[in-house]
């Protein structure tokens, strides 16, 4: 119950500010027309008019509305640059972080299923986001302070980032107010250049995370001793389906390149996973097709399964794809293909012990790992027992079968 009376007492508050805001603060003229009647008052009570200024600022702010620029405007009218400044970003500040609270309060719940996705990207990047948002003036920024209020940002962060994010548009508008006199509308102060310039001052913290994530890298690698010269550009460890096309791509782009593989090429989608799979099945759904040939006004024809062909066939499409994956053909495309079992010893350097025991070390400016995934058995009990198959296993114990399994079950 508490909620929805919170909720229903800020519209209410919302709507008598409108009331009493209505052709006050709206445009220039207007905007001129107040300030000539504050402007005696403040003489005579400065502290009082300040302290009013900015309380009637942060209600605006916290209740979202549409006013803001005008009354920061008028800040820098009434106060000044810098004092206009002080009060005007304190307060706006204030406000945002009450809508932010009330937003988190009254309306979180109803709206977390459908934001879901928002609130992952605010979690992994909110406090980085929200200075962008907050550094575009084009964005509103009432609408920033409920969508933050949606997901799990903290409130001195909100107050910190938001605080320090608007400071650079609030200078501008603020400045703006100072010479109100000579303002005919907005699009004096929104230029493209100043825009343009909100917006390279957007990008800063995005270069600032990438510039701790190069001195983060740098810092783990410092135990060891980068090369001066480097025999690849790229060492590639798997020739699955992701190492095939790594490789391809850097050695279109005539980088020096090696791909490892330690088994077939091709990896699992060839021999064990995508080509073999979809080669059994189109075999199973023929069968069901001649015992529903009904279906098509044909005579239901149980077919008969002998086994061995099927698993024959399911071999000579892998043999018949097998060239396109193959060695052969990747040299020729300018990539060199090791055989053996790849180690990084260090950052820059790959190992490669062949299928003779030889070993060569070749130093590389990156490195892409592409080895895959090995199935797990889940320690049920009883699973040693029956001797389960995985997918690195099911093709070869086929293979030595005359006819398909009468019962199979399937985990996961």
């Amino acid at each position: 119950m508490t909620r929805p009376l919170l909720l229903i007492g800020l519209l209410a508050g919302a709507a008598a500010l409108v009331w009493l805001l209505q052709g006050q603060l709206t445009g220039p003229e207007a905007l001129r027309a107040q300030l000539a009647g504050i402007g005696d008052l403040r003489r005579d009570h400065p502290l009082a008019v300040a302290l009013g200024f900015c309380l009637a600022y942060v209600a605006v702010t916290a209740l979202s509305l549409p006013v803001a620029v005008w009354l920061t405007l008028a800040g820098g009218a009434l106060f000044g640059f810098w004092q206009g400044l002080a009060i005007v970003s304190v307060a706006s500040a204030l406000g945002a972080t009450l809508a932010f609270l009330a937003a988190r309060y009254l309306l979180r719940d109803w709206v977390r299923a459908r934001v879901q996705a928002v609130e992952a990207g605010l979690r992994r990047d909110g406090a980085f986001y929200l200075f962008s948002l907050r550094l575009i003036p084009v964005v509103p920024f009432f609408a920033v302070n409920l969508l933050m209020g949606l997901g799990p940002m903290r409130v001195r962060t909100f107050y910190a980032v938001s605080q320090l994010g608007m400071l650079p548009a609030t200078a501008v508008y603020v400045n703006a107010g100072t010479q109100l006199a000579a303002l005919d509308s907005l699009s004096d102060i929104a230029s493209p250049a100043l825009l343009a310039s909100f917006a390279a001052l957007a990008l800063f913290p995005w270069i600032a995370r990438a510039g701790l994530a190069l001195w983060r890298q740098r810092a783990i690698t410092a135990r060891w001793t980068r090369p001066k010269r480097f025999d690849r550009n790229l060492v590639v460890i798997g020739a699955g389906a992701a190492g095939l096309v790594s490789a391809y791509v850097a050695a279109a782009a005539r980088a020096r390149v090696t791909l490892v593989e330690a088994k077939a090429m091709g990896g699992d989608c060839l021999n064990t996973g995508c080509v073999p799979s979809k080669a059994l099945i189109r075999s199973a759904r023929l069968a069901h097709q001649m015992r529903h040939a009904g279906d098509w006004g044909l005579t239901d024809t149980p077919p008969a399964i002998p086994f061995a062909r099927v698993i024959a066939r399911v071999d000579r499409i892998i043999a018949d794809i097998a060239p396109h994956d193959g060695i052969a053909r990747y040299r020729g495309l300018g990539v060199e293909v090791l055989q053996g079992q790849a180690r990084l010893v260090d950052p820059w350097t790959v190992q490669v012990t062949a299928p003779d025991g030889g070993v060569q070390r070749l130093t590389t400016r990156a490195v892409i790992l592409a080895t895959g995934a090995r199935p797990v058995l889940p320690p049920l009990p009883g699973l040693d027992l029956v001797d389960p198959l995985t997918s690195e296993t099911l093709w070869d114990r086929l293979r030595d079968r005359a006819e398909a399994p009468r019962r199979l079950v399937v985990l996961g």
